[in-house]
């Protein structure tokens, strides 16, 4: 067996900074400490100018970090050099270096425009200090064309950092957005689920007490009945039982009303069941889908909790592919009864049109059919086809007999 071999990279940090961000600015101070050295004996100035061309590489150290404060640090520098009467000098790319920083990494586009100014004003001293044959003017306008250009770069720089910066925020806020709308959806479907298996719980204890009164009554005049009606009492609640330990699993706090739509297959005051299954086909059917159901193995009473989960899958299912495939989409829709499960399985071909009105709405989507399967836990299965379309599988286990839940508690 082969494994994928998978590149790990590690940014490490030196500094606050990545090593790579620190690394450069080192070689680039280096290389100005190094113009400054290697001129030592023949530029003007001597040590002095070297001296200066070596503070000048250190304060670069920190272009990045505070560009504004070493611009003007660069700049003091300059001054210093054309008050000595030094001229250019080679470490002077420095300033270039230090123009190109604060237009880049200022937090503020003012601070490099006046830095561009400060530039020009040194590229007229520089111009008059020039020594050499040609005219001053020339060599303003050689050194102006080179700064003008660092300067233009940097802009253009910059410009680009920003966008890719606003480009990473605006994913990061979508992100972020995207969970808070998830988080919000398990929530609201978890109530949901919570006020359906109330009412769940509500009609098995109503069950009891009916049956428990009339096991009272005729426990004297018909002992066979009475025990019949002491078995569906102990059946019911064990069921309600199971159905209140999974509501108190998914209760949350009340969400908000959940709005109306056009085509909502049920009442949300009104809990479906299966045998209502054909009328909801029937909808989706008006609504525009051609929908092929077929029903494999022979079915049997489900709790009232899982026979809602059951409904709300297929109405969810055939919802999103009404939603997604679109009008005329041919889904196919199996209900299969195993020994110990039940399956639903919905495939549509993807080949529909878009919807002319709402679809129907019976939750969140994958969400809320996730978290119904879940408290029941089952499984969820659901993924885009070869052919195009979109397929959801969901297996719920079925509870156990009465009989054998009774032996375990018996146990």
């Amino acid at each position: 067996m082969r494994w994928p071999v998978r590149w790990v990279t590690v940014d490490r940090i030196v500094f606050g900074r990545p090593l790579r961000s620190v690394a450069f600015d080192v070689a680039v101070s280096g290389l100005v400490a190094l113009f400054a050295v290697l001129g030592i004996f023949a530029q003007a100035g001597g040590a002095a100018a070297t001296a200066v061309g070596i503070v000048m590489a250190l304060v670069l150290l920190f272009r990045r970090i505070h560009p504004s404060a070493v611009a003007a640090g660069v700049a003091a520098l300059a001054l210093l050099q054309v008050v000595a009467g030094w001229g250019p000098l080679a470490y002077d790319v420095g300033v270039l270096i230090a123009l190109y920083s604060v237009v880049k990494y200022a937090d503020r586009l003012r601070d490099g425009i006046l830095a561009g100014i400060v530039a020009a004003i040194g590229v007229l001293l520089a111009a008059v200090q020039t020594p050499g044959p040609a005219p001053w003017w020339a060599g303003a306008l050689y050194y102006g064309l080179i700064t003008g250009a660092v300067w233009l770069v940097g802009l253009n720089v910059r410009t680009r950092r920003l966008y890719v910066l606003s480009l990473e925020e605006r994913a990061a806020t979508l992100e972020r957005e995207r969970e808070a709308e998830s988080r919000a959806a398990v929530a609201e479907e978890r109530t949901r689920i919570a006020r359906e298996l109330h009412d769940v719980v509500a009609h098995s204890m109503a069950v009891m007490i009916v049956q428990a009164d009339g096991v009272r009554f005729t426990i004297d005049r018909d002992p066979a009945t009475a025990r019949e009606a002491a078995k569906v009492v102990a059946d019911t609640g064990r069921q309600a039982l199971e159905e209140m330990r999974r509501l108190v699993g998914v209760l949350r706090e009340p969400s908000r009303p959940e709005p109306a739509a056009a085509l909502d297959a049920v009442p949300a005051h009104r809990r479906p069941a299966l045998v209502e299954l054909p009328d909801l086909l029937d909808r989706f059917r008006a609504a525009g889908l051609r929908i092929t159901d077929t029903a494999t193995g022979t079915p049997v009473a489900l709790p009232p909790g899982l026979e809602l989960t059951v409904y709300r899958v297929v109405q969810e299912s055939l919802t999103n592919a009404l939603k997604h495939a679109g009008v005329g989409a041919a889904v196919e829709l199996r209900l299969e009864w195993f020994a110990d499960a039940v399956v639903v399985r919905a495939v549509d071909d993807g080949r529909g049109r878009p919807v002319v009105r709402p679809a129907p709405s019976g939750g969140h989507g994958l969400v809320g059919m996730r978290e119904r399967v879940g408290v029941y836990d089952g499984s969820l299965a659901a993924g885009p086809t070869l052919g195009g379309g979109w397929r959801v599988e969901a297996r719920l286990p079925l509870p156990s007999a009465p009989g054998t839940e009774e032996g375990k508690a018996a146990a």
